[in-house]
Order: structure tokens, then sequence, then C-alpha cells
């Protein structure tokens, strides 16, 4: 496999779905929460100036619609809605 083609696939597998179906990349996330940090509530224009932040990628309806899923999401979990994943004890399980 090409190294094009392997970093399409990475690219692909890294998605993350969004509220209107479409995806963000790993990259984008970060990209999206370092820009939460930088332009707060307060920012004029906020859903703008990060989407300009991020290069652009994402327009400002979906940078605020993906901002408002995660509020949703965070919602949810804080209110006991979402289970927590249940993870083997590290060094317990040994095959028997």
């Amino acid at each position: 496999m090409s190294s094009a083609a392997g970093s399409k696939h990475q690219q692909q597998v890294t998605m993350m779905p969004s509220s209107r179906g479409g995806g963000w990349t790993q990259r984008q996330n970060k990209q999206f929460e370092c820009a939460l940090a930088v332009y707060d509530q307060e920012t004029p224009d906020r859903w703008h100036n990060i989407s300009r932040y991020m290069g652009g990628s994402k327009s400002a309806d979906e940078v605020r619609r993906h901002f408002e899923q995660l509020v949703e999401d965070v919602a949810h979990i804080e209110s006991g809605r979402v289970p927590f994943p249940r993870y083997a004890a590290a060094g317990l399980d040994d095959g028997r």
C-alpha cells in the first residue's frame, strides 16, 4: 500500500461522527478543542473564529452544531444516562 493510500485509510478510520452525519477527524477534533480554549463564549463571532482557526475545514454552522452536540453528550454523561464502560482489570485476566 502506498503512503498516500495509507494516509487516506488512516484518516477514514479516525473519523468521528457528528450530529449531522458527517465526520470529524481526530485532528479536526483537536483543533476544535484548542480553538474553544482560545475563543470563549464572550468572543464576538466565536463560531466564525473557530472555523477560521481550523483552516476553514468546517463551516461556522458545523462548528456550532458540533459544540451543541458536545454539550448534549456531556449532559447525558453527567446525568448518568451513559453507562461506564467495563474494562478488564490490568493484570487480572491471565487467560485461565
